[in-house]
This record gives C-alpha cells, sequence and structure tokens, in this order.
C-alpha cells in the first residue's frame, strides 16, 4: 500500500486499527494514533510499526505539539452508551458517551483539514436525536462544514450487512458528497472459500489455502500471503455443536429442537443473531461479538476462526491480531471494516484541491 506524504492522518479511538487500513489504502499516511485498551494498542501497534502509539486515555493525551493540522483527524468514541442493542447504557450519565467531547477538543486543538466521526447507528437516535445536532453546531463553531450519513458495509465492497454513522467534516468550505455505492456485491462464498477447513477447537498458527483459483474479494485480502494465519476457533460445548447441525444456511436458533434447548428459561429473549449460520450466497449479518452470539460457519458446524471473522470485515491476510483468543474476536467485532473506511478517505481525497494538501 503506497501512501502520500501529502497526506498526513491521526488516528484516535483507534481499536486495533481498521479505519487506519483502510486510509493506508486510499494512499494517507498515519502518523499517530491512541488507544486505551492494551491488546487493541498492541494489535495496532504491530500491524502499523511506523506511527507513533499512545496506549493511554485520550483525556490525558494532548498531540497537537507534535502533529498539528494534519490532513484527516479520524476514529469513533467508544459506541456502547449509543448502539440500540444495549438500552441499559444509553443515556448521558454514562462515562463513555462523554468522550465525544474529547473527540471536539482534538478536533479543536489539532484543526485538520478534514475529520471524520464515526459510530453505531444508534447515534441517530441518542437523546432524541440531540447528540448529532449538538456535534454539529459545536464543529460549526470551530469552522468545519460537515455531513452525516449512515453507510452500510456491503455497498462497499465489505462481505457484510453493517450500518455504521459517519459525520465528515472540513474547513475547506467543501460540500462532501458520499462515496457512490459498488455494484457488485461481495457474498459470504466469495470472502471465505479459500479458507481452509477446520474444526471445533481449532487452533492452527498457520495452515495453507485451500484452492489457488479464489474470487477477486479473496485475492485481494489474501495479497502475496501464502499461507491463512490465525486460525483459531472457539471450542464450544458438544451440547452446542449438536445444536449447529440443525441449522441451515440463513437459519438461526429457531431451528433448533425444543428439546435440545432446554437450559433456556425463556427462548423469547432470544436475539435473531443467536445460533445464525451464515447464508453463503449473501453478505454477512454483523461481526459483532461473533462468539457469544454463535456464529455458525455457512457449512462447517463451529464457529468462525479468527481469520474469517477478519475476512469478513475485510482486514488482509496479513493482518495480525494480539492478545488471547476473546481478545481478538473483541477487537474484530469493535472494527470499522477497512474496505469501507477506504472508500471515505478516496472521497475526501477526490474532493480536496491540490492546492490545499498539507504536506
Amino acid at each position: 500500500m503506497k501512501t502520500n506524504k501529502k497526506y498526513k492522518a491521526i488516528d484516535i479511538f483507534s481499536g486495533a486499527g481498521g479505519m487506519s487500513i483502510g486510509a493506508a489504502m486510499a494512499g494517507i499516511k498515519v502518523v499517530a494514533a491512541v488507544e486505551y485498551d492494551k491488546h487493541a494498542a498492541a494489535t495496532f501497534k504491530v500491524n502499523h510499526p511506523n506511527v507513533e502509539i499512545f496506549p493511554t486515555d485520550i483525556r490525558e493525551v494532548t498531540l497537537s505539539d507534535k502533529y498539528k493540522n494534519p490532513f484527516v483527524l479520524f476514529g469513533g468514541p467508544p459506541c456502547q452508551g449509543f448502539s440500540t442493542s444495549n438500552t441499559k447504557t444509553r443515556n448521558s450519565e454514562n462515562s463513555n458517551n462523554s468522550l465525544f467531547w474529547e473527540y471536539i477538543r482534538q478536533v479543536k486543538e489539532l484543526s485538520p483539514d478534514w475529520f471524520v466521526f464515526e459510530n453505531v447507528e444508534g447515534i441517530k437516535s441518542f437523546d432524541g436525536g440531540t447528540v448529532i445536532d449538538r456535534l454539529e453546531e459545536e464543529f460549526k463553531k470551530l469552522g468545519y462544514k460537515t455531513s452525516w450519513k449512515v453507510l452500510t458495509a456491503s455497498d462497499y465492497g465489505v462481505p457484510q450487512n453493517r450500518n455504521r454513522f459517519f459525520m465528515i467534516g472540513n474547513k475547506l468550505n467543501i460540500d462532501f458528497v458520499f462515496p457512490d455505492k459498488k455494484k457488485q456485491i461481495v457474498t459470504v462464498k466469495d470472502a471465505l472459500e479459500d479458507l481452509p477447513n477446520l474444526k471445533n477447537g481449532d487452533l492452527f498458527d498457520e495452515l495453507e489455502y485451500k484452492q489457488a483459483s479464489v474470487s477477486p474479494y479473496a485475492k485481494l485480502m489474501r495479497g502475496k500471503v501464502e499461507k491463512a494465519s490465525q486460525n483459531y476457533v472457539s471450542k464450544n460445548k458438544e451440547y452446542v455443536v449438536e445444536r449447529y447441525k440443525h441449522i441451515k444456511p440463513g437459519q438461526n436458533w429457531k431451528a433448533i429442537p425444543e428439546e435440545l434447548m432446554k437450559n433456556y428459561t425463556d427462548t423469547k429473549n432470544c436475539h435473531s443473531g443467536i445460533y445464525k449460520r451464515l447464508d453463503p450466497n449473501s453478505p454477512s449479518v454483523v461481526i459483532a461479538n461473533y462468539r457469544k452470539n454463535m456464529l455458525i460457519h455457512p457449512f462447517e458446524n463451529r464457529g468462525l476462526s479468527v481469520r474469517e471473522a477478519a475476512r469478513i470485515q475485510s482486514f488482509p491476510d496479513n493482518f495480525i491480531f494480539r492478545g488471547n483468543l476473546s481478545f481478538q474476536q473483541q477487537q474484530i467485532g469493535n472494527a470499522v471494516p477497512p474496505l469501507l473506511a477506504k472508500a471515505i478517505f478516496k472521497q475526501i481525497i477526490k474532493l480536496t484541491p491540490n492546492g490545499k494538501n498539507k504536506k
């Protein structure tokens, strides 16, 4: 991935670095990142060895002394308080919700040409929609023109129906237009067809790819990598695997015979994503906490491997995750799909007059 020195960027609330991978794919050079979680920070560092990483609370970080006026600042404050799936934390008292003020502070101090604020779709309805209004108001005070939209990852080459909120701002007085959708949809089969066959609980650091002739998507993800890495599958109990056997592609827990679900006191509370077997002929459902949801491989009676989940998120095969298995799975589930980020960054570069690029 060739980057252009004119386009320097800072990644805050970076997580494992999905957005930074997308930025690099678009030709942007990430120079600094902030991530409080030590496992995600370790993952970021091993995949971006030349980026200065600040593994600390962003409330204690000042970047403007060294990194003033970058081309773009990007990131998404923790989304637990905004997500519609976390009703217990959807209130303004949640400390995570206040972290968007830290994002505003970084924009104010760093004064980037552009910023990309990313979050879950649920932010639209948080506090009656006032969060978005307040964000727009604060950025306007700082001289930024903003646009926002909820994008679906599968519209931009990612084999996953994942919705993410994006607010894009710039101080160049440019009317940002979101990138056009791709016509070609990438399916789960396209994403996984060349990855090795595995069993419940397998933990293989490296395995041969299954086939040389692959989909354009798989070819893009493989790049020059010769073996599939991090083929790690959670070990489910035998009664869980027995349940898997009754579920066909696209089906969920409702296909499991009642006698095998007796340990559930009330199946009415089961989410539709529980025990979901992926449909090979469609994009995947959201890869969030895929271990706890027990997302099932489209053909094999097991959960997804780390590499398979990373593929569905559009992380290239040379990307390595750090931490134990559950931390790796969490990092993947929390990430912004790199190809979705790439589409936004390419559009930002496209709309920026050459004379205003930062060097």
